[in-house]
């Protein structure tokens, strides 16, 4: 590994994540990283490759607690457009699955979660909602399959990707909790059978608050 290549790999983060930062937190990191990169010997990367850990957590963390897009979504069971940030009631928690037609696991973790949902809100007081990446011709799709399923909370679609590329998240399943005063507090990327416990349980620790 050149040093060429590890300044490379640290610039291309910072210009994907540094939106989610505390530039402050941020900068003293990267900072940190540059008196590093000119001091050591090639040979010596374990330091840096440790700051790489240190700036990606921090990025991260404050990713987790970002403030809700405005970015406009359209409500597939009745047609309405709206902006994301306006969907979530204050003071309550709530969680959001990002899926498409075409994705298995996400209709699994649905179904699941759908399925649960009953006994879980008698436990905790939050709310529920989905949001699709499928394209503009596929509401259809999405509608008709919400239906078939029965789905009894809010489904959006993010037809144009706006709301995806605003998260930057790349693959669903997708899943984000808000907290209640409306800061996303938890992502996860993937679903396996049993997952959305893990969910609920952290659902349970921020309605109690």
């Amino acid at each position: 590994m050149s040093k060429e290549s590890v300044a490379v790999f640290f610039i291309n983060l910072m210009l994907n994540l540094k939106k989610f930062s505390e530039f402050r937190t941020f900068a003293d990191i990267w900072q940190d990283f540059w008196t590093l990169f000119y001091s050591v010997n090639i040979t010596d990367m374990k330091r840096i490759l440790a700051l790489a850990t240190g700036l990606f957590l921090t990025v991260m963390a404050h990713a987790q607690t970002a403030e809700l897009p405005e970015t406009t979504i359209k409500d597939v069971n009745n047609g309405k457009k709206v902006a994301f940030n306006q969907t979530f009631e204050k003071g309550k928690v709530t969680v959001v699955s990002f899926w498409a037609t075409w994705c298995v696991p996400c209709k699994k973790e649905i179904k699941n979660i759908r399925e649960k949902l009953t006994d879980w809100k008698k436990e905790a007081d939050f709310n529920y909602m989905t949001v699709s990446i499928d394209e503009s011709r596929a509401e259809g799709l999405v509608r008709s399959y919400a239906k078939s399923q029965g789905w009894d909370f809010p489904y959006y679609i993010d037809a144009n990707s706006d709301l995806k590329r605003s998260l930057n998240f790349q693959n669903v399943p997708f899943t984000i909790i808000v907290d209640k005063t409306g800061k996303v507090v938890f992502m996860h990327t993937g679903y396996e059978e049993g997952g959305e416990e893990e969910v609920f349980a952290k659902v349970k620790e921020l309605s109690a608050k």
